[in-house]
């Protein structure tokens, strides 16, 4: 069986420990995270790489850039079917990365907090893993988004059914919901944004 690649950031770690392991174990998938969640694999002895050891290049403004870089990207945009952007990887050292897993920060939850002013909700704003789900779904041909724990159990059981990669109609159907995700988070942020700066004063800026 072919060795594939999932990149793990999840700010919500239900179920992720159990779930990295079978994609270990069982389909033979080598895993690479950031942060916390590589911090939280490691100390559970789930075999990982840390994404910096990946790209060469640490964790910027206190962990705002972590997987905003050109060679994670380009991990997730190859085409497999064009062989220029394969050799291009190959001749950079890129390994392709078959599977991401990111939940984005619960700015859904912090904005019930109807007294929390606009420069601390925005620390709530995921900007990398929007951008890695966006990146996945749109080359889901190849990448697979997985955007909550709750997709967990079906994903390793499609992996189970397709022998370590799945259906066309799977990867399809998580590409429209990640967008439907995504659009959805972005649509509150607006909101919010909408709602909670019509009388912002600029004394209060964020830290």
């Amino acid at each position: 069986m072919t060795k594939r690649r999932a990149l793990i950031s999840v700010y919500d770690k239900t179920k992720v420990l159990d779930f990295a392991r079978s994609l270990v174990d069982n389909h033979n998938y080598e895993i690479i995270s950031t942060g916390g969640t590589y911090e939280l694999l490691k100390a559970n002895d789930v075999p990982v790489l840390e994404l910096s050891e990946i790209t060469g290049f640490v964790e910027l403004l206190g962990g705002k850039v972590k997987s905003l870089h050109p060679e994670v990207h380009a991990a997730i945009l190859a085409s497999r079917s064009h062989q220029d952007e394969m050799d291009e990887l190959k001749k950079r050292n890129i390994t392709p990365i078959d599977l991401v897993v990111v939940n984005l920060y619960p700015f859904a939850e912090a904005s019930k907090d109807y007294n929390m002013e606009m420069s601390q909700l925005i620390k709530f704003i995921d900007i990398g893993g929007v951008t890695l789900l966006r990146g996945a779904a749109k080359n889901y041909f190849y990448v697979l988004p997985v955007y909550s724990p709750d997709l967990y159990e079906s994903v390793l059981e499609e992996l189970d059914k397709n022998v370590g990669d799945v259906s066309y109609e799977f990867r399809k159907e998580l590409a429209i919901n990640t967008f439907q995700y995504v659009s959805s988070y972005d649509s509150l942020i607006a909101e919010q944004f909408y709602v909670r700066t019509t009388d912002i004063e600029l004394d209060s800026m964020p830290d």
